[in-house]
């Protein structure tokens, strides 16, 4: 009984409180930032008052039938069985509403699925639980992982503006520019989804999905994966960066001179404190959600590291499980997703951090050689 009074009276405290408490919130779709979310609205907004329309008409017949026509005036029921002419209009008048409706659905539609005359192509790959995107005509590419702080996760300090929305490399295209996307997956099935872009697509291991998007404005856009996808779901968000084309043409350059640096980091000859200091950072990104920040793991899906026979022992059994994955358990296959640089030096820092200390580094030549022996 007082747990039913105390929720009674959580309950109209609530009701009770002004409504500039409340978040904001809104009842309609709001138009986005391109063409296609603006046609995704506008045919919104006509079905939305075809249905009101058809709402008042059958809401209004129906509350006249039943006053005009309510017993206490006395009034005797009509006794018939067909009505040919009435049987018409109800068949004839939904067709046409129908159709009616139908074209400007379909005519969005079309213009959605129309990926054609694109000038930039952008390969997005879906992984657990982050994304890749691969500017295939500049031959360059990059993960993008969340950057809310475990602090703010876990309560531990003042949430930001932009919580588990914020990432750390955004997906970055140019404004008034047709974009195509093509989407897959590394794994399992996950949903790319940018509200403001009137864009939702799934992205599914050994398919290519297509969709397009061309944004007017420059801003930054947020969104989120909306397919349950794992435990790490709520973490995988969708942040794109739209920039005049001046400023993308620089960045491309950039990114081009960085990807190229990258690969030849991997002849470099790297001390032990060098790829600590990158294989904590690498750890950090790809492998501390599963295996923890302190390598104790979370048994029996994510093993522990720390202390492990096979990070104090095996290396070559470390470097293959890093690389291949494990068929038949969460562990990913890294070969793909990391380069050698980043693969010695996690590697090196799993078999050294946390009082493994094993005095073992692995060099990015080594994972070279190994990749091509296979």
């Amino acid at each position: 009984m007082r747990v039913q009074a105390r929720r009674a009276g959580a309950l109209l405290g609530g009701l009770m409180l002004p409504a500039v408490s409340l978040a904001d919130w809104t009842l309609n779709m709001s138009p986005g930032v391109t063409s296609s979310s603006n046609e995704i609205f506008s045919l919104h907004m006509t079905i939305l008052w075809i249905c009101v329309a058809i709402g008042v008409v059958v809401f209004g017949v129906m509350f006249w039938s039943i006053f005009a026509h309510r017993k206490s005036d006395d009034r005797k029921p009509a006794n018939f069985h067909e009505n040919t002419l009435v049987e018409i209009l109800w068949t004839v008048i939904p067709l046409v509403i129908l159709v009616v409706m139908a074209i400007p659905a379909t005519a969005t539609l079309v213009d959605m699925y129309d990926t054609s005359e694109a000038e930039i192509d952008i390969k997005v790959t879906g992984y657990q639980w982050r994304w890749k995107y691969d500017y295939i005509d500049q031959e360059f590419g990059y993960f993008s992982n969340i950057s809310t702080s475990d602090d703010e996760i876990y309560n531990r300090t003042e949430k930001s503006e932009h919580y588990l929305l914020d990432v750390d490399n955004p997906m970055v295209i140019p404004t008034n520019t047709r974009v195509r996307l093509l989407l897959t997956a590394n794994d399992v099935i996950h949903s790319w989804w940018v509200p403001e872009f009137g864009v939702k697509k799934d992205a599914i291991p050994g398919f290519i999905n297509e969709v397009w998007t061309q944004v007017d404005e420059p801003g930054i856009y947020r969104g989120q994966c909306t397919e349950l996808c794992g435990v790490k779901h709520g973490f995988m968000p969708v942040v794109v960066k739209a920039v005049p084309r001046e400023e993308y043409d620089a960045w491309v350059n950039e990114q081009t001179a960085a990807a190229e640096a990258e690969r030849e980091l991997t002849q470099k000859d790297w001390t032990m404190a060098e790829l600590m200091e990158r294989g904590e950072k690498a750890y950090a990104t790809a492998c501390a959600a599963c295996h923890q920040p302190d390598g104790t793991g979370a048994p029996p899906a994510f093993p522990a590291l720390k202390g492990s026979q096979m990070a104090l022992e095996d290396m070559e059994g470390h470097i293959d499980i890093v690389v291949n994955g494990s068929a038949g358990t969460a562990m990913q296959a890294f070969g793909n997703q990391l380069s050698e640089v980043d693969l010695a030096a996690v590697i090196t820092y799993e078999r050294n951090a946390w009082g493994n200390n094993t005095g073992e580094m692995v060099t990015p030549k080594q994972i070279f050689d190994y990749k091509n022996q296979e």
